[in-house]
């Protein structure tokens, strides 16, 4: 996923504009469909046989993967779940420089598994154009050359190719009117991979995170725009349509961009959208509460009808990010906790994911408080947060040296000589500043995990002597 959003003018601009409500699109009557992306970059997933069945019974019939792994394909045949594949950044040189490539890549990778498994769109490449390694020049070469492989081997009528582009393509976005790509992406690539699309009846991939936006702009953003929960919305002041998200206002602003190249005929698909239940101090709006907001309140977008305010009769078609936390991937605490489950199949929240779960259910949680940063909201009844052992002593001793470092939490009392320094051990000393940290943040919602290093407990921690605090 990329971090990039809206180029900063648009920032300064939302508080600025008008406010609406969503009821003018539901009346359009037109309902979008949730699929879901399965990444791996985790050691400690389900196999792919269970993979399918949990996605078979919460009622998910699209699923988006990231490459084409053999074991997760034969999982999926016969299972009547759609699936778009992938092939990787590091394969469009070689697509691209030799049509014999491609046409190998598709024998192998999808005719081999297709209809059994039910390929329907093959993602080539993922945001291309924020790729630091400069695969750019290659993407339509590559599409090329796999659409003469699809033509080849009769797959081109049922499988579409298209490429999941970041947001950091446009030059303008705000207002979302005034849309344009970069200008030089046009020329070699925006143009070329639009015109091809447009020839296929293929569709734009777009990977939108209104996260990022919020996290930067906490200040100048409504959450409750953010997350489509109820606000009186938004006006573009280009063309006086309102907006109620800031997704849609993000969506619309692509919808600009290819019409002012003259391609108001091709239709986008969301392939990547998302929310994070965890994330560092610093990653404002993470937490539980508002991952169920964001993602149980598009969900009911889509499936409840109506598209873009630009495209009102288009309806919405999402890939929600992602099926699992996964363990292994790199950067902020945030790219690790963007999943629906946990590895063990246990749902980090509840939300309904189709129109029947929508009829009986709501999301759970979902925090309903105006506040723009609802993670500091204290927990009924006392709870403290102590160390967990099993984390290891090297998160323990990360964890310890943040609360007491950066993270603010009063640590005299575990110095040499004070009250609580005995007993003199790391899960000692690692509780007392964990707890310190997470009472001084008013015991919210993900102030007590320091990287999996701790948890809350109900029961007053004994650790010799030493008594914990409740408040400060």
């Amino acid at each position: 996923m990329s971090m990039a959003t809206f180029t900063f003018p648009f920032f300064l601009s939302l508080l600025l504009l008008p406010l609406s409500s969503l009821l003018t699109f539901a009346a359009e009557n037109t309902t979008g469909t949730i699929g879901i992306n399965y990444g791996r970059i985790a050691n400690n997933l389900p196999p792919p046989e269970k993979v399918v069945a949990l996605l078979k019974s919460q009622g998910i019939n699209k699923v988006k993967l990231y490459d084409t792994d053999a074991a997760v394909l034969t999982a999926l045949a016969n299972s009547g779940i759609n699936v778009v594949v992938a092939l990787p950044n590091e394969l469009l040189s070689s697509a691209a420089n030799d049509p014999s490539f491609a046409d190998k890549w598709v024998q192998a990778n999808i005719s081999q598994y297709h209809p059994q498994t039910q390929i329907e769109a093959i993602a080539v490449g993922n945001e291309v154009f924020a790729d630091p390694n400069n695969t750019t020049k290659f993407l339509v070469p590559a599409i090329n050359n796999l659409q003469s492989a699809l033509v080849k081997h009769n797959l081109s009528s049922s499988i579409k190719l298209s490429s999941p582009i970041a947001l950091s393509a446009l030059q303008n976005s705000y207002p979302s009117s005034s849309g344009s790509f970069k200008p030089d992406l046009i020329e070699p690539a925006v143009k070329p991979l639009l015109d091809f699309l447009s020839k296929t009846s293929s569709y734009l991939m777009i990977n939108a995170y209104p996260f990022f936006a919020y996290e930067a702009n906490a200040d100048e953003i409504s959450l409750d725009y953010a997350l489509f929960r109820t606000n009186p919305g938004n006006v573009d002041s280009g063309n006086g349509l309102r907006y109620n998200s800031l997704m849609e206002a993000q969506l619309d602003a692509v919808f600009a961009a290819m019409s002012a190249l003259g391609y108001d005929d091709v239709k986008l698909v969301v392939t990547e959208t998302g929310w994070p239940s965890n994330g560092d101090e610093n990653e404002i709006g993470s937490g539980k509460a508002n991952a169920a907001a964001y993602n149980g309140n598009l969900v009911k977008r889509v499936l409840t009808g109506g598209g873009t305010p630009l495209k009102p009769k288009d309806p919405l078609n999402v890939y929600l990010f992602a099926l699992f936390n996964e363990n292994q991937k790199p950067g902020p605490t945030s790219e690790r906790n963007y999943g629906l489950f946990y590895p063990d199949e246990g749902k980090v929240y509840d939300i309904p994911l189709t129109l029947a779960g929508l009829n009986g259910a709501q999301s759970n949680p979902v925090n309903e408080s105006k506040a723009q940063v609802p993670t500091t909201a204290p927990s009924s009844g006392n709870t403290w947060c102590v160390a967990n052992v099993n984390a290891g002593e090297e998160k323990l001793q990360a964890g310890l040296d943040y609360a007491c470092g950066e993270g603010g939490a009063d640590c005299r009392s575990i110095q040499e000589g004070s009250t609580c320094f005995n007993p003199n051990t790391l899960e000692a000393h690692a509780s007392y500043a964990f707890n310190s940290y997470y009472q001084k943040k008013a015991r919210g919602t993900g102030t007590c995990d320091f990287g999996g290093a701790a948890h809350v407990v109900a029961q007053p921690p004994r650790y010799g002597t030493c008594e914990y605090p409740t408040g400060y």
